[in-house]
């Protein structure tokens, strides 16, 4: 039996990994922010509560299989020129994205079985910069870094440790930029293949990484953007600048 805990389960990309995990043979845990609506409570910038949640996954399924899969999509985002920024703000990012990433990998290497796999959701954020997002785009590049650490550390268990960068999905973070006047078709003109992602396809790459069928694959990043890495960015500040003066 797999147990897996999807932090951030209870919408967009989490909210799909949680139905496309969904098997015979594998058990799902969607964690979510109090009051989300999960099965599971969890806040990513509290690392008692992401302690307590893997430990007691962990030790209720010990005798079935353990802990063998933890995906996080716990993230967040703001929009400020950097000589603009707000440092609160810029915490407040890098505290869930980055942080909190590092809290989730910290516990969930303790407790995961030998052999489990480890995905964190970073973005083309990482490789891409894009105005107006200084802080997004250090957290999600220094996720990319921290992935490759806890690979190398993990390794001698088996243990798996790889991420997932989407580019442009619309889900309830993304959407109110993609309702701004020119942001969408800036996004679409700059993706080769013409068209955003679906949260299920990004779910199905995650899938992929939690199976044995990605067993000689760590410390990857995966980037699933319709070949937008390959292009620009679009001027997100500038977009805004323009639709609200």
């Amino acid at each position: 039996m797999q147990t897996t805990i999807v932090i951030g389960g209870a919408s967009g990309i989490g909210a799909a990994t949680v139905g496309v995990l969904a098997a015979p043979g594998h058990r799902v845990i969607a964690a979510d922010l109090p009051g989300a609506g999960a099965e599971a409570e969890v806040d990513v910038t509290d690392e008692a509560s992401v302690a307590a949640l893997v430990e007691r996954v962990a030790a209720e399924h010990a005798g079935d299989g353990g802990l063998t899969g933890v995906v996080n999509c716990a993230g967040v985002s703001t929009l400020s020129r950097v000589v603009d920024h707000d440092v609160s703000e810029w915490r407040r990012v890098v505290d869930v994205c980055l942080t909190g990433a590092f809290v989730v990998l910290k516990h969930a290497g303790r407790h995961v079985a030998d052999g489990g796999s480890l995905v964190s959701l970073t973005s083309l954020n990482a490789r891409q910069p894009g105005t107006g997002l200084s802080a997004y785009c250090a957290a999600k590049a220094g996720l990319v870094a921290l992935t490759e650490v806890a690979a190398l550390e993990l390794a001698p268990r088996r243990v798996r440790v790889n991420a997932v960068a989407p580019g442009l999905v619309v889900t309830p973070l993304t959407q109110p930029a993609m309702d701004i006047p020119g942001i969408r078709e800036g996004y679409l003109e700059n993706t080769p293949l013409g068209r955003s992602g679906e949260p299920e396809e990004i779910a199905a790459a995650i899938r992929f990484l939690l199976s044995d069928d990605a067993a000689w694959i760590t410390g990857e990043t995966l980037d699933i953007n319709g070949g937008a890495h390959l292009q620009r960015y679009p001027d997100l500040a500038g977009l805004i600048d323009k639709a609200f003066g």
